[in-house]
């Protein structure tokens, strides 16, 4: 029993002995790891790049990849995207109200040519209210009875009329088998059983047509009723419309607008007035020479004459055609040949005396302008888009020539002094001092 604790107390001796032995090699370790410095860890391995290849280049901006042509058509392309379709956009809100807009235009060129009227009614005495009504229905009335009597002499002379182009028919028939041209009477009836045919099987369209009819003697009207209310309001209030008018656009652009609004009215209606002066001469001239010429119907051509010139370029070759072919049917060759002089003289004068004389450099446009306006005007709306194109047009050149000229202006060096009622209760503004170097 005495050796027992004997070995247990070696076997305990020894297991201190090995504590110690531990402790002792665990500070040798703490304290080499203390006394390696920081920088000198190994670092992690990372392979090399070779040698032998250059470093990568930077990638470059995109927008400087793209070349600058490239930038400038593009930038150009979507402004000009936008501008069409906004452009697209307002041609159909246009079409849809077709029939409003061009009652608005209409109103707006009778007030341009009815001003004057009321200003001198007003200047002798009468109110502004009575001077308008009596001017805007004196014109209506002028308006309707020279409709009225084109009607009535057309219906007049129908009967008359038709024997004379039977006559017309007959001549020129006898004309043509005698004529140079070596026209045969086999020809000339085809041509006639042609004709017959195309009408026959256009019968269904005449009569679609005609029923139509209804519906565009119902627009018309509603039309002209448009026109005259709308003529009335901007003769009797067409200043405080206009104000009213420019508090809808941004005040930065309203001293432009404000600026460029008069002149375009000033154009308007230099345009009108000058195309009634030589729409008028137009028609009498060649009114008397188809009058001498025994053209049947002398006086409702001359209306119409004065009615179509109002179609630049485009009306006054339609309403010549039209007396030439009358002429042709009622009277026969030497007469058509005579009344195409007359009406190509007047025309000439016109073009190159009257127009420049009385229309002036106000509303000079281009004829390339004139022409592609027309038919731009007749393909959206018709005769009306082609009788309210030009003066849209020189109405256009005007106010954009005005805001670029208004933009190249410098800025004004003293504030506007308000007149009228705005300058009560408004101190002056003093200007800023001169420059000495001035």
């Amino acid at each position: 029993m005495s050796r027992v604790p004997g070995w247990l107390g070696r076997i305990g001796a020894g297991l201190t002995e090995m504590g110690d032995r531990l402790d002792e090699r665990r500070a040798e370790v703490e304290r080499e790891s203390e006394t390696v410095e920081p920088e000198q860890s190994v670092p992690e391995t990372v392979e090399a790049p070779p040698a032998d290849l250059p470093p990568p280049a930077p990638r470059p901006d995109p927008v400087q990849a793209v070349p600058w042509g490239v930038r400038v058509a593009a930038e150009a392309g979507w402004r000009l995207l936008v501008l069409a379709g906004t452009l697209w956009v307002l041609i159909k809100v246009i079409s849809a109200v077709q029939l409003v807009v061009l009652a608005f235009v209409v109103a707006l060129l009778l007030t341009a040519l009815l001003e004057p009227t009321v200003a001198r009614l007003k200047r002798a005495g009468v109110p502004q209210g009575p001077a308008t009504a009596l001017t805007a229905i004196l014109g209506f009335v002028v308006i309707g009875l020279m409709g009225w009597f084109v009607t009535w002499q057309v219906m007049e002379n129908i009967d008359n009329l038709s024997d004379q182009v039977q006559d017309g028919i007959d001549d020129l028939r006898r004309w043509l088998l005698n004529s140079p041209f070596h026209v045969t009477d086999k020809q000339i009836n085809g041509i006639a059983k042609n004709l017959r045919e195309a009408i026959g099987a256009n019968t269904d369209s005449i009569t679609s047509a005609g029923l139509e009819g209804v519906t565009v003697v119902v627009e018309a009207l509603t039309g002209i009723l448009l026109s005259f209310f709308s003529t009335l309001f901007l003769l009797y209030d067409g200043k405080r419309i206009w104000e009213w008018t420019l508090k809808l656009v941004p005040s930065a652009a309203r001293p432009g607008v404000a600026g460029a609004g008069p002149r375009a009215w000033a154009t308007l209606t230099a345009y009108v007035r000058g195309t009634v002066v030589v729409a008028l001469i137009d028609a009498i001239f060649i009114g008397l020479g188809i009058y001498f010429l025994d053209v049947p119907m002398a006086v409702p051509l001359a209306v119409f004459i004065f009615l179509f010139s109002f179609i630049p370029l485009v009306g006054a070759v339609a309403s010549g055609a039209l007396a030439v072919v009358v002429a042709l049917v009622t009277q026969g060759v030497f007469t058509a040949v005579m009344t195409l002089a007359v009406v190509l003289a007047v025309q000439q004068i016109e073009g190159h005396i009257l127009q420049p004389f009385i229309l002036g450099r106000a509303v000079r446009v281009h004829p390339l302008a004139v022409v592609l306006s027309v038919a731009s005007g007749g393909m959206v709306a018709g005769i009306g888009g082609a009788v309210v194109a030009v003066p849209l047009v020189a109405v256009t050149n005007t106010v954009v020539g005005y805001l670029k000229a208004y933009s190249q202006e410098p800025a004004p060096r003293t504030s506007p002094r308000p007149r009228g009622a705005t300058a009560a209760g408004v101190a002056p503004v003093a200007p800023p001092p001169a420059d000495k170097t001035d």
